[in-house]
């Protein structure tokens, strides 16, 4: 089930004459000029486990980002900047580093994912962006593209501990296609962690989501090069043009 929330996330633009922090290295700036401006999105998904409100990471809601990932930046220090930076640069800008890097995009009007909340806390985070945002997934051997159409994919998937395990990864990612939908998209793509044998992963382990909250939320698999690694698709249908932002 979905339904549009009442409070629609305001349009964010660059602050004019603002200076971004000395993290906007010149491969950050490149990624801004390319991203995808803030617009009015919100979705509400509910069930008897979880309900939850999704929206846009915006620079209004920067804190809660930072709240949702402590002082680790989710892990590691990595602050979701893995798949956006070559290995060097991100491993240079492990911890504060990576934040500002974050912050710098999100400050500079990209919208990098979805922040997903339980009674106005935040509970989860889904990275999301067109698929050629990523460079490294070009360079994964496990990951590289499967066909050349193009797509957006779900980089991240973060829960806190608090709640995990109570339908808010679905809940994100159905929240994600309908992001996708508005914005024009026709395939959303993952690529989740399937465990051998159904034994338990753990979450530092488990940073891309799990192939069953992936079909919970209607996606299918498409491909596999690894034998806990399904690369998986979900078909989007067309927005309406009073839908798209």
């Amino acid at each position: 089930m979905r339904a549009m929330s009442d409070r629609d996330e305001p349009t964010i633009l660059p602050e004019s004459g603002r200076r971004l922090s000395d993290a906007s290295l010149p491969v950050v700036k490149q990624l801004a000029a390319r991203g995808i401006i803030g617009q009015p999105f919100a979705h509400t998904e509910s069930n008897v486990a979880a309900r939850v409100e999704v929206h846009p990471l915006t620079a209004q809601r920067w804190h809660d980002f930072e709240t949702l990932f402590g002082a680790n930046g989710a892990c590691g220090g990595c602050w979701c900047m893995l798949w956006r930076l070559r290995r060097r640069e991100f491993d240079a800008g492990k911890g504060d580093g990576n934040r500002r890097a974050m912050r710098a995009l999100v400050e500079s009007g990209v919208v990098p994912g979805l922040l997903g909340y339980r009674e106005a806390t935040p509970v989860g985070w889904c990275a999301l962006a067109p698929r050629d945002q990523y460079p490294a997934l070009a360079r994964s051997r496990i990951l590289k593209p499967v066909d050349d159409r193009a797509c957006w994919s779900v980089a991240c998937l973060f829960v806190h501990r608090s709640a995990r395990r109570s339908g808010v990864s679905v809940a994100l990612l159905r929240a994600a296609a309908d992001y996708v939908r508005t914005a024009g998209g026709s395939i959303l793509e993952g690529y989740p962690v399937e465990p051998k044998d159904d034994k338990p992963v753990p979450a530092v382990f488990a940073w891309t989501g799990l192939r069953s909250a992936f079909e919970a939320a209607g996606f299918a698999e498409v491909a596999r090069r690894s034998p806990t690694r399904p690369i998986m698709r979900r078909s989007i249908r067309p927005a309406r043009p009073s839908e798209r932002r």
